[in-house]
């Protein structure tokens, strides 16, 4: 994010999209809720009728998938209206002049043949982005979760550069997270493409510089993507014989779903590191238990870059430990220098030495949990609201994104679309949620939202179980009709373990980040 939360309460504009942030971000949602009531207007664009889109000035029911197309419409009438703004693109950017020129062609009238939505909605969209003072884009995983993610994201990167909603208090771009650390582990280097703190892998320098600090040789290159080691572990060649997954029930959350086991079960060793013996634990060789966050004593960075200190409140049951603990105790085991950690303490004090981002902080320092990265030195106060003056790496550029459909569209074997997502009253795979009895109370089972004029068509009734297929697979799941979906799409959450819905996922990835496009699939519905 590059704004503190505290600035949710005062865009002029707000702009979601991609993101059920009362049901995936319920207390961050209050925020906008109490900018709203202050007279700020609000635009999302979502293909189904959340509460955002009830409480919304103007709501874009989009098709899944389009994205791209609608914020290149957004721009064209940006451009074409003369809302840029041109001292902060003079000062501060690159590349205008070949992004505006591109711009041209992509009209309210085209993206409407694309999005399903009027064009003057789109020309309407546009303008209220372009006239606010400040505007806000706040988005999730509707985002990222497309073969286009980073097309998507650089798109919205160029509506704020155009018009000079960076750095500015209530404006920004802000990619909410979705668990209380996500931040954090990408902090920490748990990405394949980064060392700690952002740090390329292929730099020559950064290798250099971890080398020497962990004692062992280590190549500029990036590393793989979970996607290349389910690959790797599947395939005949192999290439991947052994995988630690920690607090991840892999099995349930990952598009297809058959592909996935077959891979974790092609390994010769699977070990896993959770709280409970998940379906994806189910397939280890060895399960390690452990802490809770209540029983941990650690670090974690927030979705506003916030560095907080956990503290164990209880005891661990039985044998648990902390993750930190049981991988250095792993890795110690197997003769890997640089893991003789003793607490949570040194683990984060190396952090902080080998990364710029959070080269000021230290264990005692964050005693409070005060500050938001980046703390360059022990002086600074550290930075609630990122691009205020400048950009760390120099000038904003603009990208020239083109549109592209999904890797699978609707056709006559499989013409309704799909797409997933999260519940209010159901956490992500139910591994902790599941097992509360007054949860459980509030949504015990998962079903398929339908839109009651398909299901007239379609011959099917409310609370009807059906058969839903994709490429992929298919799965027995209770239909429910509203009007929250629109026609020819279907919802459903990923959160139940007996309607396994990644099933039928993974149809395709984002080039880049190989993310899976878990938002948008080609789907049959079927009576039996």
């Amino acid at each position: 994010m590059s704004n503190p939360l505290r600035d949710m309460e005062h865009p002029d504009l707000i702009f979601c999209i991609g993101t059920n942030m009362t049901e995936c971000h319920p207390v961050a949602a209050t925020r906008l809720k109490k900018a709203i009531a202050n007279g700020a207007k609000m635009i999302v664009a979502d293909p189904r009728e959340i509460q955002l889109a009830k409480m919304a000035d103007l709501h874009l029911p989009i098709r899944v998938g389009s994205d791209v197309a609608l914020l290149l419409a957004m721009a064209h009438v940006i451009a074409r209206e003369g809302l840029i703004d041109q001292d902060f693109i003079d000062a501060r950017t690159s590349g205008v002049g070949e992004f505006l020129e591109h711009l041209k062609e992509f009209t309210p009238e085209w993206a409407s043949e694309i999005c399903e939505v009027p064009a003057a909605d789109l020309e309407k969209a546009g303008i209220l982005y372009g006239q606010g003072t400040p505007s806000a884009i706040y988005y999730t995983l509707g985002i990222t979760e497309h073969i286009s993610g980073v097309d998507n994201v650089q798109s919205l990167c160029n509506l704020a550069l155009m018009t000079g909603n960076l750095g500015l208090e209530g404006g920004g771009i802000n990619p909410m997270r979705g668990q209380n650390n996500i931040q954090g582990a990408g902090d920490c280097g748990a990405v394949p493409a980064n060392f700690p703190g952002f740090q390329p892998c292929d730099d020559p320098a950064s290798a250099r510089k971890f080398s020497k600090a962990y004692g062992i040789e280590i190549e500029a290159q990036k590393g793989i993507t979970k996607v290349t080691a389910l690959n790797q572990a599947a395939s005949a060649e192999g290439g991947i014989h052994a995988m630690i997954i920690d607090g991840e029930n892999t099995v349930i959350s990952d598009p297809d779903m058959k592909h996935c086991e077959h891979a974790l079960k092609s390994l010769d060793h699977l070990v896993v590191i959770d709280l409970f013996l998940t379906e994806t634990a189910q397939l280890a060789d060895v399960v390690f238990p452990a802490t809770a966050f209540a029983e941990t004593d650690g670090v974690q960075t927030n979705t506003e870059r916030r560095v907080q200190r956990l503290r164990a409140a209880v005891p661990p049951p039985g044998e648990a430990k902390p993750d930190w603990w049981i991988i250095s105790q792993i890795a110690q085991r197997i003769g890997t220098p640089g893991f003789e950690f003793e607490s949570a303490k040194d683990v984060f004090n190396e952090l902080c030495s080998l990364s710029p981002i959070y080269a000021g902080l230290d264990w005692d320092r964050i005693e409070n949990s005060e500050y938001s990265w980046p703390v360059p030195d022990k002086d600074h106060p550290g930075t609630p609201r990122l691009h205020e003056k400048e950009f760390k790496n120099g000038r904003g550029l603009f990208k020239v994104i083109g549109y592209r459909d999904p890797a699978e569209v609707i056709d006559d074997e499989f013409p309704v679309w799909l797409t997933t997502g999260r519940r209010l009253e159901s956490y992500h795979t139910r591994t902790q949620t599941g097992r509360s009895a007054g949860i459980d109370y509030l949504l015990s089972e998962e079903s398929l939202e339908i839109h009651p004029a398909d299901a007239e068509a379609w011959d099917m009734a409310d609370g009807e179980i059906i058969r839903m297929s994709s490429r992929r697979g298919e799965i027995q799941i209770k239909i429910r009709t509203t009007d929250r979906s629109p026609q020819g799409t279907v919802f459903t959450s990923f959160s139940f373990a007996s309607v396994p819905v990644n099933i039928l996922t993974g149809s395709g990835y984002d080039p880049v980040t190989e993310t899976a496009e878990l938002k948008v699939c080609a789907v049959k519905l079927e009576k039996f």
